[in-house]
């Protein structure tokens, strides 16, 4: 299980999520995360006024920040939530 951090510049403003902190096994596991992914705003569930993260997983940066601790379960581990 590696760390990753994710960033996005697609949607910035209130309200929106410029980055987070991810574990996942490979890169495009973490692509693939959601900052809000325990919501109904999640990929594929977007609401056409709710622009809190990228649009497509494919305008999401990532960078391998190193590996997590033993048994570290795979998902959102910090995020940065722009409120307005």
């Amino acid at each position: 299980m590696n760390l990753y951090l994710l960033t996005q510049n697609q949607n910035i403003g209130y309200d929106t999520y410029d980055s987070m902190v991810v574990a996942a096994e490979t890169e495009e596991e973490a692509r693939l995360i959601h900052p809000n992914q325990w919501s109904d705003n999640a990929w594929g569930k977007t609401l056409s006024f709710l622009k809190d993260w990228a649009d497509t997983p494919d305008q999401v940066t990532v960078e391998l920040l190193g590996v997590a601790v033993e048994g570290m379960e795979s998902g959102v581990v910090i995020s940065s939530f722009n409120a307005g």
